[in-house]
């Protein structure tokens, strides 16, 4: 994490309702090998173990926590393409 061009920035951007439930908005920015990235995550709320009524710090730390932990343990792959 020393070299800030390798490195993703991931921005809160808000809390939707939906009926599934509630989920933590995030934009993701970055660039890894050479390779920009921008992507969207949404975190669920109850995987979180966090309660709606929380306060907005302590929602956006859990959830961040999740969504950056998994954006590290990604795979990647070319939809429609197959190695022959």
């Amino acid at each position: 994490m020393t070299n800030l061009a390798e490195n993703f920035v991931i921005r809160f951007i808000n809390i939707t309702k939906k009926k599934d439930g509630f989920f933590a908005n995030f934009r993701v920015k970055g660039i890894r090998g050479g390779a920009s990235f921008s992507a969207s995550v949404s975190v669920d709320l109850d995987a979180a173990n966090v309660d709606p009524t929380d306060t907005i710090e302590d929602i956006v730390e859990a959830c961040s926590k999740i969504a950056i932990r998994e954006l590290r343990n990604s795979e990647f792959h070319l939809e429609g393409f197959t190695a022959a």
